[in-house]
């Protein structure tokens, strides 16, 4: 069997994980006379990811019953719009759902077949396919994915592959050479470098450590690797900002040390399971620094603690952490991360700066997932947990989350997470972090309450219930269409 060229620069699988070639260059941490040997070396790990999905059409415009066009269309022996096979669907009608492609990079990080990508390369995928970089084609499983740093682990069947491993992404400095592979735009395999332009940079997310890369990536690296000069992955390349879609040179790669944390738990459990302490943070400023006593604005501060490990261990609104498992807190971003990756069921020591004297505490850390109601093994059935119901995305009022949005204690209810923008819910104004605490002047306290009271209404032959929303503790009604 002939081989190909792809297979005969990639050296023999010694369950190892590629690796960049020896240099002075690579020692000496500078630019190369060329990339192309470690190209050469890493690239074999990279891979393309085809997505499909089938999408509903959109709907147009449909003519009203008596409309004079509905004559026109009759007088003129033309099938109406939308009505039978000679239905025009371009007036209001459903046209027959589409297959969408999409495309993504990847990289492969076991000889077993396990792979990283972005979570919206394959989200809503129906199928996925994995290409490599000798031709191969396998179709990929999802494992699991966090959609809070956008990670997907996906698997192939497949043994003896060529793959690449993870480096220390905290040890990235700016100024050093990087190196991103995958596939812009869909032209297939392309490489670019740059250096670190930035570290620590957030975007909207709250895990958010964001390497900051000049190297130039466009739609379709999304989920490829962004190597150090020795061939480790420390970044996947995410986002980029951007006034017309296309590279400006600022594009940004998730850190290495977040993402090799989410894998590990997406490996073994399919999900993320992050350390959660039961507090509300904020930055110490330097007025608050200076109104405090302190020398610096290290920490975070306290202001609030909820019901849970925190509250338990003793910690008050007002303290200022200032050291976390034995690592000094920078500031609230640098706790929540710690945090986070901090395993759950573990006593950890907290420090606190409590009146100007400090004070060791201990504390349990309980789970994130299972506070916010999101967590896979909760007691409640997915039904009560969360769920869609009058075009709303809907989850349980859980104590933590009313603390977030200022609500008092004891209070039920549920939370909304999304509203589907062409419902009766959307004209109606509401929106994310509105609160439903009752359904037909009865309160409600999981999806099964208000879906017992849409059936009521509906029973009854009323067209609408009546809903009362509380926004930033403030009630208000709202009555809901209900028509099927």
């Amino acid at each position: 069997m002939p081989v190909t060229a792809q297979e005969a620069a990639a050296p023999a699988n010694t369950d190892a994980p590629l690796a960049a070639p020896d240099t002075a260059a690579r020692r000496q941490q500078i630019m190369p006379d060329s990339f192309a040997d470690l190209v050469e070396k890493v690239s074999p790990a990279v891979v393309n990811i085809n997505t499909t999905a089938v999408i509903e059409q959109p709907t147009g415009p449909a003519f009203p019953e008596g409309s004079p066009f509905s004559d026109l269309f009759r007088d003129f022996g033309f099938p109406m719009p939308n009505q039978g096979e000679g239905g025009d669907p371009r007036f209001g009608g459903q046209r027959p759902p589409q297959r969408a492609n999409a495309l993504g990079s990847g990289f492969v990080i076991s000889d077993d077949g396990y792979i990283v990508t972005n979570n919206h390369v394959i989200e809503g995928a129906d199928e996925i396919e994995i290409e490599f970089r000798d031709g191969a084609r396998r179709r990929a499983e999802v494992v699991g994915t966090d959609k809070q740093t956008d990670i997907a682990l996906l698997k192939v069947e497949a043994t003896d592959l060529p793959y690449v491993g993870f480096g220390d992404s905290d040890a990235a400095r700016v100024g050093d050479w990087v190196l991103a592979l995958g596939n812009p735009l869909g032209q297939g395999f392309s490489a670019s470098t740059g250096i670190v332009s930035a570290r620590g940079r957030a975007l909207t997310g709250t895990y958010d450590d964001f390497i900051q890369t000049d190297a130039s990536i466009n739609r379709g690296n999304s989920g490829g690797p962004l190597f150090n000069m020795d061939g480790k992955v420390i970044g996947v390349n995410t986002a980029i900002l951007s006034p017309n879609g296309g590279s400006i040179g600022i594009g940004f790669s998730m850190a290495s040390n977040v993402v090799g944390t989410v894998i590990d738990q997406l490996r073994e459990f399919g999900e993320t399971r992050r350390g959660w302490l039961g507090v509300k943070i904020q930055r110490v400023t330097p007025e608050i620094a200076e109104s405090l006593g302190l020398d610096s604005g290290m920490g975070a501060m306290v202001t609030d603690v909820p019901e849970g490990p925190a509250a338990d261990a003793g910690v008050r609104a007002g303290d200022v952490i200032t050291n976390f498992a034995g690592n000094e807190i920078e500031d609230d971003r640098d706790l929540v991360a710690r945090v986070a990756q901090a395993p759950i069921g573990e006593e950890v020591d907290v420090t606190v700066l409590r009146n100007g004297e400090s004070e060791e505490l201990k504390v349990t850390l309980g789970r994130r997932e299972t506070a916010e109601g999101t967590a896979s093994d909760d007691p409640a059935t997915p039904d009560d947990a969360s769920g869609d119901t009058l075009g709303m995305q809907l989850q349980t009022l859980t104590p933590e989350i009313a603390a977030e949005l200022g609500m008092g204690e004891g209070q039920d209810g549920l939370v909304v997470r999304g509203v589907d923008p062409t419902s009766d819910a959307a004209d109606k104004g509401l929106s994310p972090g509105d609160v439903i605490t009752e359904a037909g002047q009865q309160p409600v306290a999981s999806i099964r309450d208000l879906r017992a009271r849409v059936d009521e209404a509906r029973e009854a032959g009323r067209k609408s219930l009546l809903l009362m929303i509380r926004r930033g503790g403030e009630p208000r009604f709202v009555a809901l269409s209900v028509a099927e």
